[in-house]
């Protein structure tokens, strides 16, 4: 019986690969060869700040003009291309922390989930190894202004290393935009989330990863080893502040135990993940200088006793705090999800912020915590010109409508096997 579903299994996954490779895939683009001007757009900067009629040139790749076009005098050569875009709405391109995209295609399918390993401590699994940079849900996410992520392993106790990644690539060689820049802790719970009941190994569990980081952080002082531990020479980042931790839990006195332990172990940048409780203990996290990035804010409360309108209410609470922080997808259907991103920030504005607040959740602040914010997340000279185009408003379900968008300066394909789908069976039926 077995043998027998393994076989249905390995055939199943193998028309499905079939059919992925027949099916249209998006070309990447080549690299930014001739200068473009934006002209006369609405900029978003990303840091705040609104441009209503604003010049954005970009040459090889870097944004080298930010401006407002009434107060600034261009010669007629200065740029290649001039692209008018007078009333419609230019953004920095959203970035989706903690996500397992181009990891998974298929929930279902086993054989195309690559995002966790067996082992419970496994900081050495790196998620960009098994990154598919031809995934079919990555054109639909390219699709509403989502341009990069950070491919986030999953399980265990340590997951493993985290990559952020830009979506136009060949391979994940190409795809890498900053590798190996977290290590991801799933910290242990006091009390099972079904029952109610406290968790009797929690001391013990706890006790087991205080070891382990003291083995790692032993193994850090020293320069070289005779015979290198694979686990450990992947943890160094966090002890020399070139990595960050990220710990993933919720409730307020697991984040508590879970910043103490940071501390006690000298990491210098840290995370929290999750974070549902965090806004109880925000000046602890504040003082510590430790970032939050926020699940999901379109769920039900976790409590029964919570404000219904909690999860939304949950980043206006953080920003007041003066915690900083940003938005990620993560939980059920999170791959094909992470397109809704914006759409959260957008309920985020509903709900206490203004709408160049919520739209530093998916861009500027989400690029500070993954120390990115160099390069990306603001349209800013000197920066990448990794940024998009829409019609309306980017952050609302109604009028987001995604025209046009460069990644390095490279202007991407935005088809995708969903918009096939609808135009097929729009003109079949336009007439009914």
């Amino acid at each position: 019986m077995r043998t027998k579903y393994i076989k249905l299994t390995a055939t199943f996954y193998f028309l499905l690969s079939t059919f992925n490779c027949i099916a249209q895939v998006e070309t990447p683009a080549p690299a930014q060869s001739k200068s473009i001007l934006l002209l006369g757009g609405i900029a978003h900067l990303g840091n705040g700040n609104v441009i209503e009629n604003s010049a954005i040139g970009f040459k090889d790749g870097k944004l080298t003009l930010v401006a407002d076009a009434r107060v600034i005098k261009l010669q007629a050569n200065a740029f290649d291309t001039t692209i008018s875009i007078h009333g419609k709405h230019v953004y920095p391109g959203i970035i989706a922390p903690n996500s397992t995209l181009g990891l998974v295609e298929i929930d279902a399918v086993r054989a195309s989930d690559d995002q966790s390993e067996a082992g419970s401590y496994t900081p050495h699994v790196r998620s960009i190894i098994a990154y598919n940079s031809e995934s079919r849900i990555t054109p639909t996410v390219r699709a509403n202004g989502v341009l990069m992520a950070q491919i986030t392993p999953r399980g265990n106790v340590v997951s493993g290393t985290s990559t952020i990644v830009q979506f136009d690539a060949w391979n994940w060689e190409d795809a890498a935009y900053k590798k190996d820049d977290g290590i991801h802790l799933n910290w242990h719970r006091m009390y099972n989330p079904w029952n109610g009941k406290a968790n009797e190994n929690y001391t013990d569990n706890v006790n087991e990863l205080k070891n382990f980081f003291a083995d790692a952080l032993a193994y850090s002082k020293v320069n070289e080893y005779e015979v290198k531990n694979l686990r450990f020479e992947s943890m160094r980042g966090l002890f020399d502040g070139t990595q960050t931790l990220f710990i993933h839990t919720n409730y307020v006195k697991e984040i508590i135990d879970a910043v103490l332990f940071a501390k006690s172990y000298q990491i210098k940048k840290v995370a929290i993940v999750g974070g549902y409780d965090a806004w109880m203990v925000a000046d602890m996290l504040k003082d510590n200088q430790i970032s939050v990035v926020l699940r999901r804010v379109h769920e039900l409360p976790t409590n029964e006793d919570d404000d219904v309108y909690l999860p939304y209410k949950l980043p206006k609470k953080l920003m007041d705090a003066g915690v900083l922080f940003c938005l990620e997808n993560s939980g059920d259907m999170e791959t094909m999800g992470t397109r809704n991103l914006p759409f959260y920030a957008g309920t985020t504005a509903a709900y206490g912020l203004n709408k160049e607040q919520a739209l530093q959740l998916i861009t500027l602040n989400t690029a500070k915590i993954l120390g990115i914010d160099a390069t990306c997340g603001s349209l800013e000279p000197g920066k990448d010109a990794t940024l998009f185009i829409s019609t309306g408003d980017a952050l609302d379900q109604t009028t987001n409508n995604v025209e046009q968008a460069f990644i390095q300066g490279r202007q991407i394909d935005l088809d995708n096997h969903q918009k096939r789908m609808f135009n097929k069976y729009s003109e079949k039926y336009k007439n009914q």
